[in-house]
């Protein structure tokens, strides 16, 4: 007889399964990080004229007693259409409103700066 029972098999199974999906998604994130890190070191820094299209932010946490953590994200259109949404510090997106126009600096999905053109210019 054996000295643990079907009902530990399964307990020690869903465990392992458990820890291997907790595991494999940490894994992935921190690869994915990576990854993405490596593209933007890669990519050149381009500085062009754009025009902020669209701001949002992204809270998470903040329930019972844990803190709240903000992420901000403004979406700027080059004058060919194209359009990149970039992540910033919240001083940097507080400082922009939609339909500003200004020259926009960033390197892969990195954001480096927006020097907003001055009325009239």
């Amino acid at each position: 007889m054996f000295w643990f029972d079907n009902d530990f098999l399964f307990g020690s199974a869903f465990i392992t399964i458990i820890f291997f999906i907790v595991f494999g998604s940490i894994a992935f994130m921190i690869v994915n990080g990576i990854i993405t890190w490596s593209k933007n070191n890669r990519s050149p820094i381009l500085t062009v004229p754009a025009k902020v299209v669209t701001k949002r932010t992204n809270v998470r946490g903040g329930s019972n007693n844990t803190g709240a953590s903000t992420s901000y994200y403004v979406t700027f259109e080059e004058q060919n259409g194209e359009r990149h949404e970039l992540k910033m510090n919240g001083y940097d997106y507080g400082q922009l409103v939609e339909g500003d126009l200004g020259i926009l600096t960033y390197q892969g999905t990195r954001y480096h700066s927006f020097n907003r053109h001055k009325k009239g210019e």
